[in-house]
Parts: C-alpha cells; sequence; structure tokens
C-alpha cells in the first residue's frame, strides 16, 4: 500500500470506515450521534469556536472507535483464544474510546452551559 496514489488510499479508508460501519453497533450509534450534533449546530448556530470544538470532538470519538476496532480484529486475529494480556490491550482501547467520549460529552456540556446561562 506503501507510495500508491492518494485515491487508492482514500479508497483504503473508506473501506475501513465502511466495514467498521457494517460490523460496529457503537460505531454506528455515534455517527447518529454525530448526526444530531450537526443537526443543533445547524439549528442553533453557535459562534465558528463551538462548531470547531464539535467537529473535534465528534471526529475524535469516531477515531478513537476505529482505533479500537482495528485493535480489536488484530488481536483477535493473531490470537483468538482468550488471553490477560490480549484482554488488558483490548480493554485499554475501549478506554481510549470512553475517554474521547467524555471529553465529548465535556464539550456538549459546556456549550449547554454557555447557551442557557
Amino acid at each position: 500500500m506503501k507510495n500508491r496514489a492518494f485515491h487508492h488510499r482514500l479508497g483504503y479508508a473508506i473501506a475501513g470506515i465502511a466495514a467498521t460501519l457494517r460490523t460496529e453497533g457503537s460505531f454506528r450509534l455515534q455517527c447518529l450521534a454525530a448526526s444530531a450534533v450537526l443537526v443543533a449546530l445547524l439549528i442553533l448556530r453557535p459562534a465558528p469556536i463551538w462548531w470547531a470544538a464539535a467537529a473535534l470532538s465528534v471526529v475524535g470519538v469516531l477515531a478513537a472507535e476505529q482505533f479500537n476496532t482495528a485493535v480489536e480484529r488484530l488481536a483477535d486475529r493473531l490470537h483468538p483464544e482468550v488471553h490477560p494480556e490480549i484482554r488488558i490491550v483490548k480493554d485499554c482501547a475501549a478506554g481510549a474510546v470512553l475517554f474521547t467520549s467524555l471529553g465529548a460529552l465535556a464539550v456538549a456540556a459546556a456549550f449547554i452551559v454557555e447557551r442557557w446561562s
């Protein structure tokens, strides 16, 4: 894959996103939440800084979920049996998703506090 044309590399990335959409319920839920955030921003029309904060938060959560899915798939492929070290790796990846989700919720809370105070 190295040194391929940009459109080829873009195709690989889109295929990865599509695979995650097909197989991961949590990713589909997060995409639904991202859509709700976009609708809220379009309706409420906040300052550009809030658009940026929301975009970074949403993209961070979706990217973390993509990494989590990649780690889980690779770990399951390389070591299908239950193994304590593999479990820790997968738990750490899931923890990263949790951290980014909590950060996104903090941004939402800050927006709500500013908007209605």
